[in-house]
C-alpha cells in the first residue's frame, strides 16, 4: 500500500485497503502506531481549543461496512486529554457490529469516568441496516438493544455530502420537496438497492417505526435528534455552494473532469450503481443550542438532542411545544425563555397536557445573513395507525408572501430568481415565525413533530462551477437549482401512562 501511495496510484491503494476493510484485514495492524498517530490528533486537538471562542471535540471515526454497507458512526468525547490519551480508537477490524461499539464506549465511560456518544452517518448506503428491523447479528430488537441504542446514540446525520437521508419520494409521495439529493442506488457498489430497504434508510420513516416498535416492545431505538455534515475528507469547511471544495482532494475545483466524473459509488455490480461526484451536496452543517461555546455545553446539547441539521446554510431555527402558548407570543422578545418555561425545545418530551387540549407550538426562522431568504415553515408529523403501521404527513405552517394554498391545501412554489449563477433576495423573508396547533391530535396516539424550513430557490455547486469553469460538460440530470433547507431534532409526545 505505501509502494502504491509513493508511484501516485493512489486509487489503487485505496482499494486495497477498502477490500481489506471489507474483510475485516487491517494492512496496517498496529496497537502502538495507532495510539502514536491518536497521540498526534488528540495533541492538536488541544491546542486549538479555547473555551468559549473555538471549541475543539476529541473524537474518530468507526467504520463499519458489513457487505459494502454503510454503519459508520462518529464518536464524540465530553471529555479533555486526560481522559483521551492513548487510546486505540475501536476499529471496523474489532467488529463490524454496533452493539460492540456500545459495549467499547462503557468500558471506556467506567475506566476514565468520561462521557461519549455515537453519530450514525447517513443511512441512504446502508442498504436497509441502519434502521433495520433486527440487529446485526439477526436477532429480533428486544428492550435492553432499543434502551442501548437510544442511550448511545441519541443523534443522526440525516444530510451530508453522499446524498440526503431526510426522506425519499417513494416514501413521502405527497412531499413535493421530499426528493432532495436522493442516492437511492445501492450501497457502496456491492448490492443493487430494493425498494423494501427504503423505510429501513431514511430519518422521518426510521423516526416512525420507531415509535411503532416501542408500542410493540416498550422501547423506542430510533429515538434521535437531527443534524448534518460534511463528511469531506479535505479538512477544508467549504460546505458552500459557492465555495465547494469536494468530497477528496482530487475533486477540488480546477482539477478537471475528475471534479465530476470521480465514482462516489464504484460500478462493482454494474452500471447502473454508479454514483458519480456530480451528484454530491455541498452539505451540511451541525447547529446546536448551548448555553456555551464549550466542550461541556455542546456534547451535552448532543445528549439532549437539542442540535438540527442545514443542508449546509447557516439558518438559525428554534423551536418549542407546550400546551397553552397564543399566536402572539412567537414575536415576544423573551420567546426562548417563554419557551423553556412552559414548555420545551427540540430533542425534548412532551408529556399528555390538560384535558382537551392539543399540543401548541412556537417556530422561528432567520435566514443565513449571507444567503437566501426564507420560502417556508412546515411541521412534519409522525405517529402510529390503527392498524400498527407507521404515519408521516407535513404540514405547511408559514410562509413568505401573499399566497394561499390551493383547493388540495397545496401551498404555490415561491417562486425563483435564479439565473445561472446568480439569484436576489426580491422574494422571500428574511424571518419567518410559526405558530401551529395539531389539528389532527389524537391524546391517547404516540406522535413526534420536527420542523423543516426551506429557502428560495439558490445556484447548486455546479452553477458556480459552470459560472466560473466556463463550458464544463455535465450530464442531463445534475442538479443546477436547488433549495437549501434545516430540520430540526423531534419533539416527541407521549400518552399518560
Amino acid at each position: 500500500m505505501h509502494d502504491l501511495v509513493k508511484a501516485g496510484q493512489l486509487n489503487e491503494a485505496y482499494v486495497m485497503w477498502a477490500n481489506a476493510m471489507a474483510q475485516r484485514v487491517d494492512p496496517l495492524a498496529d496497537d502502538d502506531l495507532t495510539r502514536t498517530i491518536w497521540n498526534r490528533i488528540v495533541e492538536s486537538a488541544e491546542q486549538y481549543n479555547e473555551p468559549g471562542i473555538f471549541t475543539s471535540l476529541h473524537g474518530f471515526e468507526w467504520s463499519s461496512v458489513p457487505g459494502g454497507s454503510n454503519l459508520h458512526r462518529v464518536v464524540m468525547f465530553r471529555d479533555d486529554a486526560d481522559k483521551v490519551e492513548g487510546l486505540v480508537p475501536f476499529s471496523n477490524y474489532d467488529s463490524s457490529d454496533p452493539e460492540d461499539l456500545w459495549n467499547w464506549m462503557q468500558s471506556y465511560e467506567d475506566d476514565t469516568g468520561g462521557k461519549v456518544l455515537a453519530i450514525p452517518h447517513n443511512g441512504n448506503l446502508s442498504n436497509g441496516l441502519m434502521f433495520d428491523d433486527v440487529r446485526v447479528n439477526g436477532e429480533s430488537i428486544d428492550i435492553d438493544y432499543a434502551e442501548r441504542r437510544a442511550r448511545w446514540e441519541p443523534v443522526y446525520e440525516t444530510t451530508q455530502i453522499k446524498g440526503d437521508g431526510e426522506t425519499h419520494p417513494m416514501l413521502s409521495p405527497n412531499d413535493e420537496f421530499a426528493d432532495y439529493y436522493t442516492w437511492d442506488r445501492g450501497n457502496f457498489g456491492f448490492e443493487l438497492k430494493t425498494p423494501d430497504m427504503l423505510p429501513k434508510e431514511y430519518a422521518r420513516e426510521a423516526l416512525a417505526r420507531g415509535l411503532a416498535i416501542e408500542a410493540e416492545i416498550g422501547a423506542n431505538p430510533f429515538r434521535f435528534g437531527l443534524i448534518g455534515s460534511t463528511d469531506s475528507h479535505t479538512s477544508l469547511a467549504t460546505k458552500r455552494e459557492d465555495n465547494f471544495f469536494g468530497k477528496v482532494t482530487v475533486t477540488e475545483p480546477g482539477t478537471g473532469a475528475e471534479r465530476y466524473e470521480e465514482f462516489m459509488v464504484n460500478p462493482i455490480v454494474g452500471d447502473e450503481a454508479i454514483i458519480q461526484h456530480y451528484e454530491t451536496l455541498a452539505s451540511g452543517l451541525a447547529a446546536v443550542w448551548a448555553r456555551e461555546n464549550t466542550r461541556d455545553a455542546i456534547w451535552d446539547a448532543f445528549q439532549r438532542k437539542e442540535v438540527y441539521a442545514t443542508t449546509g446554510t447557516r439558518m438559525a431555527v428554534r423551536v418549542f411545544a407546550g400546551w397553552d402558548f397564543e399566536e402572539d407570543e412567537v414575536h415576544r422578545p423573551d420567546f426562548a425563555a417563554e419557551g423553556y418555561g412552559r414548555g420545551v425545545p427540540m430533542g425534548a418530551d412532551l408529556f399528555a397536557g390538560p384535558e382537551g387540549t392539543a399540543p401548541t407550538f412556537m417556530i422561528r426562522a432567520l435566514r443565513d445573513p449571507d444567503g437566501a431568504n426564507l420560502d417556508r415553515i412546515q411541521m412534519v408529523k409522525g405517529w402510529v395507525g390503527d392498524d400498527g403501521e407507521p404515519m408521516t404527513k407535513v404540514f405547511d405552517v408559514s410562509w413568505s408572501g401573499d399566497r394561499a394554498p390551493d383547493a388540495n391545501g397545496k401551498l404555490p412554489p415561491a417562486g425563483s430568481t435564479v439565473v445561472g449563477a446568480d439569484f436576489t433576495n426580491t422574494i422571500g423573508s428574511a424571518v419567518l415565525g410559526g405558530y401551529w396547533v395539531d389539528p389532527e391530535f389524537d391524546p391517547a396516539q404516540r406522535a413526534y413533530y420536527y420542523v423543516r424550513v426551506l429557502e428560495i430557490p439558490t445556484p447548486s455547486w455546479l452553477a458556480y462551477d459552470k459560472a466560473f469553469y466556463g463550458n464544463i460538460d455535465l450530464p442531463e440530470d445534475a442538479v443546477m437549482v436547488q433549495q437549501e433547507r434545516a430540520y430540526t431534532s423531534p419533539i416527541w409526545y407521549a400518552p399518560a401512562g
